[in-house]
């Protein structure tokens, strides 16, 4: 497995990983809008310019995209991006860090996997306490950061999503 940056030398795994998610219905959390891109190319110029200090439009925060590759089959099984810092609505109740797993690929330890790769990112981009946000009642992704070393801090009424969230940490301090 290989955790790379997204690349127009995978748009049609790109092009298979959104059809996967607009085909179950699923949202495609951690892909950073992925679903309004019908074209790879506009995605990651979109990524691109997240990525870019100075040119993350306003309101968003710079962050940085991952894909997950099975280098057997260069299949993407999971995409994950990290914020490089908070804003007050991602400080409440958004996180660090979004997390999907190809539907087809799920239950095989992928999210796990991905998370814990991208937690040495985290700590290049000089974040010493990784937020996770997590929705109340959402059990998989709860045992995913607990199996990260996240530890609990409080829940949160996200008042734009009409749902409470629950918010963990995990120190890459030490």
């Amino acid at each position: 497995m290989k955790l790379i940056e997204p690349t127009i030398e995978f748009d049609k795994q790109i092009r298979e990983y959104r059809k996967e998610f607009l085909d179950c219905g699923d949202p495609i959390e951690g892909a950073t809008r992925l679903r309004q891109f019908n074209d790879p190319q506009d995605w990651i110029a979109f990524l691109n310019k997240l990525k870019d200090p100075n040119t993350v439009p306003q309101g968003r925060v710079q962050l940085t995209q991952y894909m997950l590759v099975r280098e057997e089959d260069q299949k993407i099984v999971g995409m994950i991006n990290i914020r490089h810092y908070l804003n007050d609505y991602l400080e409440r109740c958004g996180g660090h860090i979004g997390v999907s797993i190809a539907p087809s690929e799920r239950h095989k330890g992928y999210a796990t996997q991905i998370v814990k790769m991208a937690l040495p990112k985290c700590k290049e981009f000089g974040i010493d306490k990784v937020l996770c946000a997590v929705n109340r009642g959402n059990e998989g992704s709860k045992r995913l950061v607990l199996k990260c070393g996240a530890t609990y801090e409080s829940d949160v009424y996200d008042s734009i999503d009409g749902v409470y969230v629950e918010r963990y940490w995990i120190d890459l301090s030490e």
